[in-house]
C-alpha cells in the first residue's frame, strides 16, 4: 500500500531541515537538523533531535527491517526533513554483513521515497573529511568536532550527551556542508568562508 506525504506548511526558503540517517542491522543512528540561512551569507546550525534505532532486540531478520520502515517514517512524519542523507556501506569481506547492510540501507531509502524525500549517499570517509578535515578521523574526532560546530546549550545535547548518533549527525552536517559548496553554487570562496566560518582553521 503506497504510503501519502502529510500536507505540512510551506517553510521558508532560507530553513531546510536535514534527516542523517548510519544505517546497521542492530542498531541504526538517526540526526535531524535544522539549516536557517540570514540575509548576510550565514548559516545557523540546530540540532533538533538524534538518537538511536534499537534492533538487537529483534530476532527475526525481516522484523528488524519493518522497524526500521516504520521508525524512519515516523521520524520524517514528525521533523518533516527536505532531504535524507545516508551513510553508505563500507566495504568489509563479510559477504553476510554487507548483504544485511545493504537491505537496512535499501530499507531506510525505501522510507523516505514513500514521502517523496530525496536521498543522498556518501561514503564514510567522504563525511569524516567534510565534518573534520580528515577523512580518518576517529569517532572521538569527529563527536568533538560535532560538539562544537552545534549549540552546546541545545538541551537535547546537555542532557544526553553526543553518543553512537553522532555518525547520523555527521551524515547530515556533510550533506549541508557538500549543498552549501562554493563549487557547487558557484559562489566565491570568500561568501563559502562567510557562510562556515567554523570550518576555517586559523
Amino acid at each position: 500500500m503506497t504510503q501519502t506525504k502529510p500536507t505540512i506548511a510551506k517553510r521558508p526558503d532560507s530553513e531546510r531541515i536535514i534527516l542523517g540517517i548510519d544505517p546497521g542491522t542492530n542498531e541504526m543512528g538517526y540526526g535531524v537538523i535544522c539549516i536557517r540561512s540570514s540575509p548576510s551569507h550565514s548559516s545557523v546550525i540546530t540540532l533538533m533531535q538524534y538518537g538511536i534505532i534499537h534492533l538487537r532486540k529483534y530476532a527475526n531478520y525481516q522484523t528488524k527491517l519493518q522497524k526500521i520502515f516504520d521508525r524512519i517514517v515516523s521520524l520524517i512524519d514528525e521533523y518533516h526533513p527536505d532531504e535524507m542523507a545516508l551513510e553508505a556501506p563500507f566495504y568489509s569481506k563479510n559477504v553476510q554483513s554487507m548483504l544485511k547492510l545493504g537491505r537496512a540501507q535499501g530499507v531506510a531509502m525505501a522510507a523516505a521515497l514513500s514521502r517523496q524525500i530525496p536521498v543522498t549517499e556518501y561514503a564514510p570517509r567522504k563525511v569524516k573529511q567534510s565534518v573534520t578535515g580528515n577523512g580518518n578521523a576517529s569517532k572521538e574526532q569527529v563527536s568533538k568536532m560535532l560538539g562544537s560546530l552545534l549549540d552546546t546549550n541545545n538541551p537535547l545535547l546537555q542532557a544526553n550527551q553526543l553518543n553512537d548518533a553522532t555518525d547520523a549527525l555527521a551524515v547530515a552536517l556533510c550533506h549541508h556542508y557538500q549543498k552549501s559548496s562554493p563549487i557547487r553554487h558557484n559562489k566565491s570562496w570568500k561568501a563559502f568562508v562567510a557562510d562556515n566560518p567554523e570550518r576555517v582553521k586559523s
